[in-house]
Formats: structure tokens, C-alpha cells, sequence
């Protein structure tokens, strides 16, 4: 039992790192990533605990998602793809 903070820190510490390394931006949260990782590895419980939390609250700099086409012709990708086609299949036909 009197080891479970300290398994509880390194299990937040490297959360945080893992996740700070993976967002695609260069300025996660309004911070440069090696701002971010020096602080988790610096400020302990702190670092990790601020990151984890501007995450579950959906801080700054957090990535939305466009939604998804509901169906493949709500794809534009897709329309143009079926276009291509269509113009195709009538120059091969002359029709």
C-alpha cells in the first residue's frame, strides 16, 4: 500500500508524456511540447495533473474532429470520384 502514490505518479508522468508526444500540433495547450514535457518531468504530480486535467476539460488547443459523411455520396472526395467516373464510362461509350 505505501507504494501505490508513487505507482500512481509514474503511471500519470508517463501518460502525460506519451500523450504530449503524440498531439499534432507543436503548440499543444498554448505550450511548445518541450515546454510541456519539462514541466511534467519537473513539477511533480503538478505537471502531469495540469495536463491530464486542461485534457478531460477540453482546454486550449484541443483538436475537433470534423464530423464524418454519413453516407458515401455525403463524401465530397467520394462525389468527385463518382463524377470522374461517370464522365469516363460516357467518353468510352460515346454517350
Amino acid at each position: 500500500m505505501r507504494y501505490l502514490p508513487f505507482l500512481l505518479y509514474i503511471a500519470m508522468t508517463v501518460y502525460a508524456l506519451a500523450d504530449i508526444v503524440q498531439q499534432p500540433s507543436d503548440n499543444p495547450r498554448n505550450l511548445p511540447k518541450a515546454v510541456w514535457i519539462l514541466i511534467v518531468l519537473l513539477v511533480p504530480w503538478v505537471g502531469s495533473g495540469a495536463w491530464i486535467l486542461l485534457k478531460l476539460l477540453g482546454g486550449p488547443g484541443q483538436r475537433q474532429m470534423p464530423p464524418a459523411p454519413l453516407a458515401p455520396d455525403d463524401d465530397p472526395a467520394y462525389r468527385v470520384w463518382l463524377n470522374e467516373q461517370e464522365r469516363r464510362r460516357r467518353g468510352q461509350f460515346g454517350g
